[in-house]
């Protein structure tokens, strides 16, 4: 059986929150509590001119990615409510050939 893990692609997140506000209401976490929290990278100028702003979906340690919801066969709930599709979950095997188009991504597995 093949370990599950979660690929974040950091390069199209528009810093929504809402996989933050899922992951909140389904592990019904207190107020500065988090499984999933979304960073914010920037904004700044770089020396080429160019501006850099990013924002960072990143799990905690709190996050389980969601076992009770994937064991029943349904995705994270961050997965479910990502505005900007940016976030998959399955078989490490298949996150790599996504974190190998994008490089601006992060796996994550437990």
């Amino acid at each position: 059986m093949s370990a599950n893990g979660l690929f974040i692609n950091y390069e199209f997140c528009t810093g929504c929150h809402s996989c933050e506000v899922a992951c909140k209401k389904e592990h019904k976490l207190p107020k500065g509590q988090f499984g999933m929290h979304v960073l914010q990278d920037g904004p700044r100028q770089m020396l080429d001119g160019k501006w850099e702003f990013t924002y960072i979906p990143y799990p905690s340690h709190l996050c389980d990615l969601c076992a009770e919801r994937t064991a029943e066969g349904r995705l994270p709930t961050c997965v479910h409510h990502c505005q900007a599709g940016v976030m998959e979950y399955g078989p490490l095997e298949e996150l790599v050939k996504y974190a190998e188009k994008y490089p601006k991504s992060m796996i994550y597995s437990l």
